[in-house]
């Protein structure tokens, strides 16, 4: 046989590369549907979560829930919404829940709760961002003819929302409130060396989970399910997190409160599943930000108005240090720190009446 004739011999390399390619595609797709998050469940569907709150239709066509409570709107002195934490919901509001009735009725003060998009009964915003649901709240107001001024509070991760209705919607606040707020460690305003030092503080797997919500969004769903490596421990309720007034508050709350409410209370807020809920909080509470909150300008520089900031001096959640820096740098906040408090702040025994008064003593 001539040399053209005979077999020639496969090569091995050939073949492994092909097996490579293989697993590596099967890799990826096994990757891309581990990290890619269910749908939500649809409010209101035969198999999805009942809709029994009053809800408004926003300019996109979504849906916000809310609760009214305080005095009738008709004859409020003050109208002030109210923005809920991570893994709470519209019915986790210290002021409907903790705040004297007394002094409620004294200071004319109506409120209003939401559920934040995709919490509880109102729809999930996909497009969320740092801006919208500033946009929201004010759209809210309109709708329910609340004035041309309101006030705004907001709790932990909702507090955080504050500094977004005080970039975003200046003109519309008479006041505003941010208790216990979230803190984003990437702000660029923040010390490096402080940054650095509360970050080492946090427990590792909390480091890991908000390096994920920060450089690789499109993983929070799968990070925070997977069974690998330790999850964000607030989703864990983990010990180390929780101060002893904490504890405190949360064995009153779960001792005291009724067993239908308080089964409303653990399942109302991730109803809709914990992508659109909490993993999308994770995202938008440590992502990339379009402003620093240090950079916004006095929302009252005629003296209309005050913004006040509340934190207990053990939070163990949020940062008490990076707190106080960011309250000695934005001059127009009014900075209170209880002593002995920790996250939980607003629903311990006589706090949400000084929050109240405080925000609103100097109304007209």
């Amino acid at each position: 046989m001539s040399q053209a004739s005979q077999p020639q011999p496969t090569s091995s390399s050939g073949i492994f590369n092909k097996i490579l390619l293989a697993i590596s595609v099967g890799f990826s797709a096994w990757a891309y549907l581990k990290a890619r998050p269910p749908p939500p469940k649809t409010l209101g569907s035969p198999n999805g979560p009942a809709i029994i709150s009053p809800r408004i239709k926003l300019r996109d066509g979504r849906h916000l829930a809310y609760e009214e409570s305080g005095v009738p709107k008709e004859t409020a002195k003050s109208k002030i919404i109210f923005v809920h934490g991570f893994s709470n919901s519209k019915h986790y509001h210290p002021f409907a829940t903790s705040a004297s009735p007394g002094l409620v009725k004294e200071l004319g003060a109506y409120f209003v709760s939401i559920d934040r998009p995709g919490y509880g009964e109102s729809d999930p915003d996909p497009k969320r961002t740092v801006k919208s649901l500033a946009l929201d709240i004010e759209e809210l107001a309109d709708q329910l003819n609340l004035g041309p001024k309101f006030y705004v509070a907001g709790f932990s991760m909702g507090g955080q929302v504050i500094w977004s209705c005080l970039k975003y919607i200046p003109h519309r606040l008479a006041g505003a409130v941010l208790i216990s707020p979230a803190i984003n460690f990437w702000w660029p305003n923040l010390p490096l060396n402080l940054t650095n030092e509360e970050y080492s503080r946090q427990l590792k797997r909390d480091q890991w989970s908000l390096r994920v919500a920060h450089h690789l969004p499109w993983l929070t769903y799968w990070w925070n399910t997977q069974t690998w490596f330790p999850v964000f421990s607030v989703l864990r309720g983990h010990p180390a997190r929780i101060s002893p007034t904490d504890r405190e508050i949360f064995s009153k709350m779960f001792s005291t409160t009724d067993p239908v409410k308080l089964n409303i209370l653990r399942t109302h807020p991730k109803q809709q599943g914990d992508f659109e809920s909490l993993h999308r909080d994770l995202n938008i509470t440590f992502g990339k930000w379009e402003f620093d909150p240090m950079d916004i300008e006095n929302p009252f520089p005629n003296n209309d108005g005050k913004v006040h900031l509340w934190m207990g001096d053990d939070d163990r959640i949020v940062p008490v240090t990076l707190q106080r820096y960011i309250a000695e740098q934005v001059k127009w906040v009014n900075y209170h720190e209880v002593t002995g408090a920790g996250h939980t702040l607003p629903y311990a025994d006589g706090v949400a009446d000084d929050i109240l008064k405080s925000l609103l003593k100097d109304q007209n």
